[in-house]
This record gives C-alpha cells, sequence and structure tokens, in this order.
C-alpha cells in the first residue's frame, strides 16, 4: 500500500474528497491523505519543510514555491478553474448583481462586507481600490480567519454580504448564494496539484494528479461549483 499525504485550502477540500474517491477506484493500493488549511498556512509549511507528498494550491501560490524550490520543478499541473460568488444571511434580500454597476451600488449599501484571506480576497480586495471605495467601506470589511469559510460569517449574521469561491458556499446552511459575479469583474482562481520537494514518492504524484486532471473528473469538478482547468 502506497500512502501520499497531501495538503490544501479549504477552497478545494469537498472537491478534493470526491477526487480521492474516484482515484481510489482507480488505484486501490493508494491510500491520499489530504489535510485542508487556509490557504496561506498551508503554503508557509510547505515553506518551513512539513513533509508532505503533494500540494494543491492557488497556481500563483504554487509558482511561488516552484521559485522557492519547495515543490518539484515541472511538476504544476492545472485542475480546477474556479470562480467567486456572492451570498448574502438566508431570508434576507437578494440585491442586483447583474453588472458591474449593481455590485458596485450592493457594496456599497452593505453594512458589513465578508471576504476570505485567500487569493479571491486579495483579487476582490484590488477591485474595491480599482473602484475607488477602499477608505469608504474599510470600516465595514470583515475578513475570516485562515480555514474560517466565509459561509458560516454570513449564517451567523456578522457579515450582511459575502464574497468567496463558489465551491466554499455551496452547500452551508443559513445563506443564500445571490450568483457569480458579472463578467467585467469575474473574479476566476486557478488551482493547481504540484509534487512536494519533500516526497519520495514523485512518480505516484505525478500519475495521480493526472488523473485528477483528465477528463473523467471534469463531472465532478462541475458538481462542485468548479470548471476543468
Amino acid at each position: 500500500m502506497t500512502t501520499l499525504r497531501l495538503i490544501s485550502s479549504m477552497a478545494t477540500k469537498p472537491l478534493l474528497a470526491d477526487l480521492v474517491a474516484l482515484y481510489k477506484a482507480q488505484a486501490p493500493d493508494v491510500q491520499v491523505l489530504v489535510e485542508s488549511v487556509g490557504g496561506v498556512d498551508a503554503a508557509k509549511r510547505v515553506q518551513a519543510g512539513e513533509a508532505f507528498d503533494g500540494v494543491v494550491l492557488a497556481s500563483d501560490a504554487i509558482d511561488k514555491l516552484l521559485a522557492s524550490g519547495h515543490v518539484q520543478a515541472g511538476s504544476r499541473t492545472d485542475l480546477v478553474r474556479s470562480g467567486v460568488a456572492v451570498a448574502v444571511p438566508a431570508g434576507q434580500p437578494v440585491p442586483d448583481i447583474s453588472t458591474e454597476g449593481a455590485l458596485k451600488a450592493a457594496v456599497l449599501a452593505a453594512p458589513t462586507l465578508g471576504y476570505s484571506t485567500g487569493p479571491s480576497g486579495v483579487q476582490l480586495a484590488r477591485q474595491f481600490e480599482r473602484w475607488g471605495i477602499t477608505e469608504q467601506i474599510k470600516d465595514r470589511l470583515v475578513q475570516a480567519q485562515p480555514g474560517v469559510p466565509v459561509g458560516s460569517l454570513l449564517a451567523k449574521g456578522e457579515v450582511a454580504l459575502g464574497f468567496q469561491q463558489l465551491s466554499e458556499m455551496l452547500g452551508v446552511q443559513g445563506i443564500t448564494i445571490v450568483g457569480g459575479l458579472p463578467p467585467a469583474v469575474e473574479i476566476i482562481t486557478m488551482f493547481s496539484g504540484s509534487v512536494a520537494a519533500t516526497s519520495s514518492q514523485a512518480d505516484a504524484v505525478h500519475t495521480m494528479l493526472a488523473f485528477w486532471a483528465s477528463a473523467a473528473c471534469a463531472d465532478t469538478k462541475v458538481r462542485h461549483g468548479m470548471k476543468a482547468a
């Protein structure tokens, strides 16, 4: 029995659970253990030299780990493209977010705004800067702690309007998903897998990542609110 230990961000946790099950059916002699934490923390642990066989993070984080030699050169495998969704607490009025102007108006009208520490949160903050409203809304911004879904803040009533990967919003009780961002300001994050520099089982990880990137996993990705890379 081969055991592969992976670390990932929370954004891909539910997806990876299903991808692991799919791969187990193909390779019953391989056990895959995935630990999902906040993406920032995951990258720090890999950089600190903690022993993993594989890493699944946003592609820009993978590229930084490649540049620093913490994942193996040439091992990046793009897996999914994930879009950001907008949600409100269940039972609350659903704002119009169909255009960039409508979304901006909804943001300005919200008493509190929740966003993540992940790549989508970084890009959202940049969008607020492009709109020139950062100063206006800064006291209303609530950033979820690493590993804490924005949906949970919405469900508890701690924020009135929340932004995070659709994959992390799906299945959260107590919220209403309004929809994705309008095309003009759409935020898409690519998530990729790579072989950790600490792994002695590179071939096994490569084989698994290749399967996860294959057409056999496309429907599973869609079910989790993502698209094949």
